[in-house]
């Protein structure tokens, strides 16, 4: 890249130019979704699109799944890493190793480069999560011996070379996989979100001219790291540490917890989130890709603490900036940060569990900016079989929702992707027209939520009943370590896997499996975890506890145990019994 001009810029270019920026990530995330053939992409909106310096700097990203977008500066590191200057305008690149910066191999990112007057100037990018990628098996998996046995990786592969299509590499990457009409509607769709990118970008150049972008593009991403740097500072210097947290297993040795180690040094306007200590990497794919997960996980949090755009008096753009005052130590050879050739495609409960940890070691400081602890998981699931009529494989993938800890002045959210995920569900309806699996509930658990002054968020439960012999791969967790209340506020609930519940074939599933076959005409419930309290109990608006019970969050009997509240039988509130109640249980604490 030839070097920049230092050119200035004044605030209303930069503010045009930057909502430019802004508007382009979105379409292009508008443009893939619509196309995309799988469910995940198109109706989970599991993806990420932006744009991007020569370097690999993020200038813009879509309001989708942070863990997508917030990886594409490693993809484009990787693919400089194996063509080094051997990039060209025309040029399609396919890219999804998780040792070059992929945040896991199923996460297919599509990068063209774009050039103006010979000069490389910029890339638009996007990554999608495909059904499947020729891996051991159908969909996710937990159980595989290395990265090779995940899927097929592609390094930089130019799918079109110069303009030129390459027939021969398109052929050989859809003909391995066993969706491979959904795999290439999705490549195409992830082509068409580029291309756009890419003709928007270039409008901006031939509108301002390069210079001025150039410097537009610098400017946001110091603003960006100068707000992130102002919000560190106010944070005492010092050391906080999060309670030690636990994974289940590792999805081959079952119940052989793994351990979470999370400590944040605040050093002036610098921030280090210290992993030492965590679990060493494991011998299944239950590894978290440093590069590609790792660091956008941790990013992704401290921005959405530090600032909050609810919260903000001033729009804050996401770009390469708020990375710059975040330093993550994770050893070489742990979960964090695993040694090739180390499988790592199921890493999507660790990096929720760090992020919810980081959450936790910042509440001592941060209490009005920070949540009691998370669900913190995904129940990422996924199930296939083959189709009898044509002998080809059906795959679907499902995130089930989790749902947020209560927070300083507000409750929790109830059943929502959280943290550093933002998937949606996919509506039933559309999934029983496709699949051979019919839903028969689908709703709030009925335990009710975690009592705190602010309650934690509600879970969800859903059933399955299967109309064919299927296969199901689940990259679950959280059956063993409770969500964690803060402030005095109650723990969460973990989350559970049953086999025909309530019959004599009744059985408990492990929250990680592979390959785990399942009959036809079984049913299969999945319990996402309840999220924990923020504050104590008894402080709580009586009117709310009221709301909570019509509700059905909570019952007249848990609103007097665990509120202190009491609730004659016409659901209207005695006060005064109240507050002889909640003063007796005062006397006690």
């Amino acid at each position: 890249m030839a070097e920049q001009k230092k050119v200035g810029i004044d605030p209303v270019t930069l503010g045009v130019i930057a909502g430019s920026f802004n508007a382009i990530a979105k379409e292009m995330a508008l443009v893939l979704y619509r196309m995309a053939y799988s469910s995940i992409i198109r109706e989970s909106e599991d993806l990420g699109a932006g744009l991007f310096d020569p370097e690999g700097n993020e200038l813009c990203e879509s309001d989708s799944t942070p863990m997508h977008i917030g990886s594409l500066p490693g993809y484009i590191q990787g693919v400089r890493h194996f063509l080094g200057d051997n990039i060209h305008d025309g040029d399609i690149i396919l890219h999804n190793n998780p040792y070059h910066g992929a945040s896991h191999t199923p996460d297919l990112a599509i990068i063209i480069p774009i050039f103006h007057e010979g000069e490389l100037i910029a890339f638009a990018a996007n990554t999608g999560h495909v059904l499947d990628v020729g891996g051991m098996s159908p969909g996710l998996m937990v159980d595989v011996i290395d990265v090779y046995a995940e899927g097929k990786h592609y390094n930089a592969v130019k799918i079109y070379d110069k303009g030129e299509r390459n027939e021969e590499i398109w052929r050989h990457i859809f003909e391995n996989v066993r969706t491979p009409k959904e795999n290439k509607g999705d490549v195409e769709a992830m082509i068409a979100s580029a291309k756009l990118g890419k003709k928007r970008y270039l409008e901006l150049v031939h509108r301002y001219g390069l210079e001025t972008v150039q410097a537009a593009e610098k400017r946001w991403m110091e603003y960006s790291e100068e707000m992130l740097r102002k919000e560190i500072e106010k944070i005492p210097d010092g050391v906080y540490k999060a309670p030690t947290g636990w994974l289940d297993d590792d999805g081959r040795n079952y119940g052989e917890r793994l351990r979470i180690e999370t400590s944040i040094r605040v050093e002036g306007s610098d921030m280090i989130v210290d992993l030492s200590g965590s679990s060493d990497q494991v011998e299944t794919a239950y590894n978290v890709p440093y590069s590609g997960s790792t660091l956008p996980a941790t990013y992704t949090i401290v921005r959405a603490i530090l600032l909050d755009e609810a919260n903000s008096e001033v729009f804050i753009p996401q770009n390469s900036g708020i990375f710059k005052p975040i330093k993550v130590e994770a050893p070489y050879g742990s979960i964090w940060n695993p040694k090739p050739p180390a499988a790592c495609t199921a890493r999507i409960n660790q990096v929720q569990r760090l992020a919810d940890q980081i959450n936790l070691a910042l509440s001592e400081v941060l209490p009005d900016k920070t949540t009691a602890g998370n669900s913190a998981h995904v129940h990422f699931n996924s199930y296939a079989g083959v189709k009898e009529d044509s002998g080809e494989y059906w795959v679907y993938i499902e995130v089930n929702e989790g749902s947020y800890g209560g927070r300083y002045g507000k409750d929790g959210l109830d059943s929502v992707d959280n943290l550093i995920a933002n998937t949606r569900n996919n509506p039933i309806e559309e999934l029983e027209m496709r699949l051979p699996m019919r839903c028969t509930r689908y709703e709030l658990r009925e335990e009710g939520a975690a009592a705190g002054k602010w309650r934690g968020g509600i879970g969800i439960v859903r059933t399955w009943e299967f109309l064919t012999d299927s296969l199901f791969s689940g990259e679950g967790d959280r059956h063993t370590d409770q969500p964690r209340g803060v402030f005095g506020g109650q723990d969460g609930l973990t989350g559970s896997m049953k086999l025909n519940p309530g019959t004599e074939k009744e059985k408990n599933l492990h929250a990680k499996l592979t390959n785990y076959k399942i009959r036809k005409g079984d049913i299969l419930e999945i319990r996402t975890p309840c999220a924990a309290g923020y504050g104590n109990a008894y402080e709580r608006e009586p009117k709310q506890v009221l709301e909570d019970i019509l509700d059905n969050y909570t019952t007249i009997e848990k609103a007097k145990e665990l509120y202190g509240v009491v609730i004659r039988d016409n659901l209207t509130i005695d006060m005064e019994a109240t507050r002889q109640l909640r003063a007796q249980i005062q006397q006690t604490v």
